[in-house]
C-alpha cells in the first residue's frame, strides 16, 4: 500500500504541473493592454499591390510592447523582413500585431486588405 500512495502522490503531483504550466498558455491568449498603438502606413487599406511589396508600420511602445509580429490572411510571417514576396493574386488581409519581448500580444492591432494584381 505504500507504493501505491507514493504512485498516486506522484500522479497527482504530475497533474499539478501539467496544469499550472498550462496556465500561461491561456494568459497568452488574452493580448495585454499595454497602450502601445500600431499604425500601418504603406500600402494603404484597399492599394492594388503587386506580387511583391514592402509593409511599413509604427509601432508606439507602450509599457511592454518590444516589437510586431505580421500575419498574412492570419498566418504568422515568422522573420518578416519588411517585404512580401511571390504573394497570390486576390484579397489579402496583412495584419501587425504589437508583441512584448516575450512574443506576447498586446492589444495594439492594425489590419488592412490588399488586392494583389
Amino acid at each position: 500500500m505504500h507504493v501505491m500512495g507514493r504512485i498516486w502522490f506522484m500522479g497527482l503531483g504530475i497533474a499539478l504541473v501539467g496544469c499550472l504550466s498550462g496556465a500561461p498558455v491561456f494568459a497568452a491568449d488574452k493580448p495585454i493592454e499595454d497602450g502601445s498603438k500600431i499604425m500601418i502606413t504603406s500600402p494603404k487599406d484597399g492599394d492594388k499591390v503587386s506580387d511583391s511589396f514592402d509593409l511599413k508600420y509604427e509601432l508606439t511602445k507602450g509599457s511592454q510592447a518590444a516589437h510586431a509580429h505580421v500575419f498574412l490572411d492570419d498566418q504568422y510571417q515568422k522573420g518578416f523582413s519588411g517585404a512580401f514576396k511571390g504573394v497570390s493574386r486576390g484579397t489579402h488581409q496583412i495584419t501587425v500585431k504589437g508583441a512584448t519581448k516575450d512574443h506576447a500580444l498586446v492589444t495594439a492591432t492594425h489590419s488592412i486588405t490588399v488586392d494583389v494584381q
